[in-house]
């Protein structure tokens, strides 16, 4: 999605930002693995009174906007939208699904979080099933899998997605005299990065040691996360191709280290790099951040790792539920139904917050067919939604954080350190499984 920048900075960590380790307690209320409640139907689901919404950031900007056009369609309702902040918005969540106690109606929660939350929490929210089963066939398949658990029950409805591709800069191809449209593998994507530096001395591509989402977007784009069947698979031949690809990137030099959000935007603004691949929502960056620079970018799938593989994958995405909490959950469902699967009202989250749509019905519209002026004219939005139904649902496990930390050190010691790939990832396996007690894939 096209986001703005706090946001973005949430969205883009990927990894990192989903470090806050869910510990202890297997559901809410002290640990006991009681039924997830359902939310009452038929006459019994009034909605009325008031309900409480956590979120952060443009994303509960999005919500505040909507909630006065959702309180007049139900007179007398409430709804209260309350900005928790991205940086301690886990800790709450935790601390309140571990106590039983002080988390909201409707909850915010990131796809792979979610995942370690159902996990570790299944009767922390309510059964969704019934209610959004008959939906799963109009939101992206990728996101609708981060909302349910391995026997299919759905815990939350998807809000949005992060399809990825790679931002380019026009003016620097063309003084490289490289055309976009040649870039079809990610050989394709090493050889142009090569004639780039040497026509203009410019990096292909910009990354952070202290939490890149680089290499798991390129594993999820060869259909696999960080574990295969509940197993470890980050030392599969997948992973292996992934981290070799990026091996060679920064062995040719062609790859700028930057710490911190910040400097990554700034490393794209002054021109220190020719491309950035990444989610959809850079492009909110970009008309943010770099408005100076309105014609000078362009926008082309991922490189496939063979001629005619996929061409995308996803970073980023967050789900909305109603927590085991609520004593008011059919108002809460019935908001959460008219902020997500409602194409207007996600259109309008787009052009307004910078949210691309996981509601598949909201990318037929125009507003994101059409051209868009910031790319000269060019169909930006469209190539993104057009990726979209390429994306691989992948799995993430309770364990996903954990692993995220291990791989992003072995990515490191790969890429800054100088450590064999095939090595690295399988002294990474060794870690995860100690740490998860999780068997690797063989």
């Amino acid at each position: 999605m096209s986001m703005r920048t706090s946001r973005r900075s949430v969205l883009r960590a990927g990894v990192g930002a989903l470090a806050v380790a869910v510990t202890g307690g297997c559901a809410t209320g002290g640990g006991k693995k009681t039924p997830a409640p359902t939310v009452k139907t038929g006459a019994q689901a009034q909605v009325g009174g008031s309900i409480t919404v956590w979120s952060w950031d443009v994303a509960a900007k999005a919500l505040k906007r909507l909630a006065p056009a959702f309180e007049q369609q139900h007179p007398g309702v409430k709804v209260n939208v309350v900005d928790i902040g991205y940086d301690n918005a886990y800790d709450k969540i935790t601390v309140g699904l571990k106590s039983g106690a002080g988390l909201p109606d409707v909850l915010q929660v990131e796809g792979p979080k979610m995942q370690s939350y159902i996990g570790t929490f299944p009767s922390g929210f309510y059964d969704l099933s019934t209610l959004a089963g008959p939906l799963k066939s109009q939101f992206n398949a990728a996101a609708w899998a981060t909302g349910t658990d391995t026997a299919g029950k759905v815990y939350a409805l998807p809000w949005d997605i992060g399809p990825c591709g790679v931002f380019y800069r026009i003016d620097i191809f063309q003084q490289a005299g490289v055309d976009p449209s040649s870039i079809r593998t990610w050989d394709d994507y090493v050889a142009a990065g090569v004639q780039i530096k040497a026509k203009t001395g410019k990096k292909l591509l910009v990354m952070d040691p202290t939490g890149d989402s680089t290499f798991p977007m390129m594993l999820q784009q060869e259909g696999q996360g960080y574990f295969v069947d509940g197993k470890i698979a980050v030392d599969t031949p997948a992973a292996l191709k992934a981290m070799g690809v990026l091996k060679e990137l920064s062995d040719k030099g062609l790859v700028d280290y930057e710490k911190g959000w910040d400097a990554l935007v700034a490393a794209t603004k002054d021109g220190k790099v020719a491309t950035t691949p990444t989610a959809v929502w850079w492009s909110g960056t970009l008309t943010d951040e770099m408005p100076e620079l309105k014609g000078k970018f362009g926008a082309i799938p991922l490189p496939a790792f063979a001629s005619g593989g996929v061409r995308t994958s996803n970073n980023g995405g967050s789900l909305l539920n109603i927590s085991a909490q609520s004593k008011n959950s059919a108002t809460a469902w019935a908001f959460i139904q008219f902020c997500l699967a409602n194409a207007d009202n996600q259109v309008s989250m787009l052009k307004n917050e910078g949210i691309f749509p996981a509601f598949e019905p909201a990318l037929s519209d125009p507003y994101i067919t059409g051209p868009q002026d910031y790319y000269g004219g060019q169909t930006t939005f469209k190539t993104f939604a057009d990726l979209a139904k390429d994306i691989a649902p992948v799995e993430y496990t309770g364990d996903y954080s954990k692993a995220g930390d291990l791989v992003t050190d072995a990515t490191n010691s790969v890429l800054q350190g100088g450590k064999d790939p095939k090595s690295a990832l399988d002294s990474a396996a060794q870690q995860i499984a100690s740490a998860t007690g999780r068997q690797i894939a063989q």
